[in-house]
C-alpha cells in the first residue's frame, strides 16, 4: 500500500532588491545569504512498488537496490578506501559509463533539535535544492583534473551523480524526498547562489516554487538500498533530464520512536566515452 504523505518543503525567494543571490559560509558552516525561503505544502507520492518508472534519464532519479559491502561508515579513510571503489563499480554497471571520479561525500546523522548542517554535526538538508549550477560542474572538472587532461573530458559527455543511501537502519525519520525532471521549468524554477567560502566559491541551484512540481519519495528506503540522483548532465537537447531538484522533508506520519535518519551520500563525476 502506498504511504503517499503531504508535508513542507522548504523553497527559495529571491532577494527583494534584485541583487544576485549569494550564500557566505564561514569556518562554522553557518551562511550568511540575502535570499531567503518559504514553506509550501506539497503532495509526495511514494513510489515504492513502481520505482522502476524514474530513471536518471527520464526523472533525473533512479532508485536500486545492492547491499554495500563497507558498512560502519565511521572512518573518513576507510570510506574512501573501501566505500568509493565498490560505488565506482556499481554506478559503471547502472549508467554504462567509462570513468569515474567520486570528490567528496557527506555523511548525514540527525541530531533532533540541531537548526544548522555543520560539519562534523552535518544534518539532513530541509531546502529543496541541486548541489550544482551547470558553472559549477564545469568548475568541479577544472578543479578535481589537471588543466592537460580537462578540455579534453569537458568535450565527453559528463554529468554529476550522487549516490545517497541510508546507514544503520531505514530511512523513516526525515525521507528524502526528488522532485521529477519533466515537472520542472528548467527556465524559471532555478535560482542560482553563489556560495562563497574563505577558500574557494562554488554555484548551486536553490529551487522556487512551482505548484506543477511533482514530488516522489520512497518510503523506508534500507541500507541495502540506494538512490542515483543526477545533479548536472552535459546533454542538454531536451532528450534527456538534466538534474533533480531534491531535499529531506519531516514526514507527519513518521511514528513516535523512530530512530533518526543516518545516511550517507557520495558526489561523482560521471564520464563516457
Amino acid at each position: 500500500m502506498a504511504s503517499d504523505t503531504i508535508s513542507t518543503l522548504n523553497y527559495c525567494v529571491a532577494p527583494l532588491d534584485g541583487s544576485l543571490p549569494y550564500d557566505i559560509v564561514n569556518a562554522e558552516g553557518k551562511p550568511t545569504r540575502n535570499w531567503t525561503h518559504e514553506p509550501r505544502y506539497m503532495q509526495i507520492e511514494d513510489v515504492r512498488g513502481k520505482e522502476e518508472l524514474y530513471k536518471l534519464d527520464n526523472a533525473g532519479f533512479q532508485y536500486g537496490r545492492e547491499a554495500s559491502k563497507h558498512t560502519s561508515f565511521l572512518n573518513d579513510d576507510e570510506i574512501q578506501r573501501e566505500y568509493y571503489p565498490e560505488s565506482i563499480d556499481l554506478i559503471k554497471r547502472v549508467t554504462g559509463a567509462t570513468k569515474i571520479v567520486i570528490f567528496d561525500h557527506t555523511i548525514r546523522r540527525r541530531i533532533p533539535g540541531e537548526l544548522y548542517d555543520n560539519p562534523p554535526r552535518r544534518q539532513p538538508v530541509s531546502s529543496v535544492h541541486v548541489d550544482q549550477t551547470s558553472a559549477g560542474a564545469i568548475g568541479r572538472v577544472h578543479r578535481h583534473f589537471p588543466q592537460t587532461e580537462a578540455p579534453s573530458l569537458l568535450r565527453r559527455r559528463f554529468q554529476i551523480i550522487n549516490l545517497w543511501r541510508p546507514i544503520s537502519h531505514a530511512a523513516v525519520d526525515w525521507p528524502l524526498a526528488l522532485c521529477d525532471f519533466r515537472s520542472v521549468d528548467f527556465e524559471k524554477d532555478l535560482m542560482p547562489v553563489a556560495l562563497i567560502y574563505p577558500n574557494r566559491e562554488g554555484e548551486i541551484f536553490e529551487v522556487k516554487y512551482n505548484p506543477n512540481h511533482q514530488w516522489k519519495y520512497m518510503k523506508a528506503v534500507t541500507p541495502e538500498e540506494y538512490v542515483l540522483i543526477k545533479i548536472f548532465d552535459s546533454i542538454q537537447d531536451g532528450s534527456v533530464a538534466r538534474l533533480s531538484p531534491h531535499t529531506g522533508f519531516q514526514d507527519p506520519n513518521t511514528p513516535e520512536g523512530t530512530p533518526p535518519r543516518e545516511s550517507i551520500e557520495l558526489r561523482a563525476l560521471v564520464f563516457y566515452d
